[in-house]
């Protein structure tokens, strides 16, 4: 395999080292000032190819990338900005700045959506701390060597994985207890390799996790998911880095036992695809046999212009990739900053859906990623007078509540599903009432619990 590109080192940038870049002196000194403080609470990690190919350095800081990678003051609150500022640029003092740091990031909901609590598996009363299991065909697998990323993004839903805080972070350092659960549980179709990035492990270290999900005794996994974000933030992954082609013939590889090997591509804005490498990248991965889906979150100061994500999207077709998902903004991390209304974020997708011809209306959403599943607003209905927002469930603890319509008030200022009211009276959604089949039940005490038995997923789900 050759290419047209020549090779370049991969050179991150940290809050340590951000200084060393030539960008560093371009900022005032109140943007330089932000970015000290507040990657004390976030993680900070950029790269070279970001900062010389996907940020526009005359917008700073209105640049969207640059909003994506770099942290601001307003993702703090004006209270806590202040005490942080005082003990980092004037006091100095580390153990008054790692209280007030940990008091912030608790603050922050660091695991939505009942990641520790109740997508975490048992066997025999062991905890498997590397894997999730929210939905019954899907387990999430984080392999301890990624958990890292090209370059972090200022909103993600992960950052506890980044910052520390270990007793909060998923990661394996080997293949055998996932082996294990999967063989106990032959209802689970789909592994997703997530992280962090796995992509930021070499060739050789990333088989041997997808390997052992090839053999023989492993026929019921029909899907391998790579998420990933290196598509956008460090394309070179798949072009020019010096294992790039040994990558590549890992994925054929997959692909030849059978298998599909689906690159969940993180995209955020359509310069990340405007880029020659980005493009080449695409058509690199899907000329394996492997697919790649392009999903992303709908984000307020990055992409809330539909004709981006229209772009994005015919782009990514045009090279073969399949567009997935848009995301709502997860309710964690400094999501008061990133956060939109969904009725807004509802009109950004149909206004981006109508400029994009059929073969782009894969894309799914907007859709939360909540408690009891992925919910998806399908629109702004009224009925009977009553102004409404029309749901869905794309997937769900309960596989019985999949694709079962159901209706909330219409509010203008609600951005996530714990804000929304049922309607027509109702004191309930249908998922939320006592007699409702309850996915998973886990006693207050307990901090995970137990994956059923396949025999029992008519009534119970659990996955990623």
């Amino acid at each position: 395999m050759t290419t047209d590109f020549a090779p370049q080192k991969f050179k991150p940038y940290t809050r340590q080292s951000i200084r060393q870049a030539r960008q560093w002196q371009w900022l005032p000194p109140d943007q330089q000032e932000a970015v000290q403080v507040v990657s004390h609470v976030l993680p900070f990690r950029t790269n070279e190819y970001v900062m010389e190919n996907l940020i526009d350095w005359a917008n700073v800081p209105d640049d969207p990338i640059y909003r994506l990678v770099f942290p601001h003051r307003d993702m703090l609150p004006v209270d806590e900005y202040r005490q942080l500022r005082d003990l980092v640029m004037v006091k100095q003092d580390d153990a008054a700045i790692a209280a007030l740091v940990h008091k912030i990031r608790m603050r922050m909901n660091p695991h939505p959506a009942g990641q520790m609590t109740h997508n975490v598996p048992r066997v025999n009363d062991h905890v498997l701390k590397g894997l999730q299991h929210k939905y019954k065909e899907t387990v999430l697998f984080f392999p301890s060597a990624g958990q890292t990323c090209h370059a972090y993004c200022t909103f993600c839903f992960r950052w506890p994985q980044f910052v520390g805080m270990d007793d909060m972070k998923f990661d394996a350092r080997e293949t055998t207890e996932l082996v294990s659960y999967l063989k106990a549980h032959e209802e689970v179709t789909d592994v997703l390799i997530t992280g962090g990035d796995p992509m930021v492990m070499n060739t050789r270290s990333l088989a041997e996790f997808i390997e052992p999900l090839l053999a023989p005794d492993m026929a019921h996994i029909q899907n391998i998911r790579i998420g990933t974000k290196s598509v956008a933030y460090w394309p070179q992954r798949f072009v020019t880095d010096k294992d790039a082609d040994d990558l590549l013939r890992l994925f054929e590889k997959v692909v030849a036992s059978g298998k599909n090997l689906a690159i969940m591509g993180h995209y955020n804005h359509a310069v990340e695809l405007r880029q020659d490498i980005a493009q080449k990248a695409v058509k690199r991965i899907v000329g394996t046999g492997a697919t790649l889906r392009m999903q992303g979150p709908l984000i307020r100061h990055i992409n809330e212009d539909p004709h981006s994500w229209a772009e994005l999207w015919r782009t990514g077709v045009r090279l073969g990739a399949i567009p997935y998902y848009m995301f709502v903004e997860r309710d964690t991390g400094p999501s008061e900053y990133f956060q939109l209304p969904l009725a807004r974020a509802h009109e950004i997708f149909q206004q981006a859906y109508q400029m994009v011809s059929g073969l782009a209306r894969t894309v799914r959403g907007p859709s939360m990623s909540a408690f009891p599943g992925k919910v998806a607003i399908d629109g702004v209905v009224t009925i009977n007078g009553e102004k409404l927002f029309a749901l869905q469930f794309l997937q769900a603890r309960n596989p019985d509540w999949v694709k079962k319509p159901f209706f909330a008030k219409y509010d203008e200022n609600a951005t996530w599903l714990d804000h929304l009211k049922p309607a027509f009276g109702k004191e309930k959604f249908f998922f939320e009432t006592d007699d409702a089949p309850q996915a998973l039940h886990v006693p207050p005490q307990r901090k995970v619990i137990p994956i059923t038995s396949a025999r029992s997923c008519t009534s119970q789900g659990n996955a990623a």
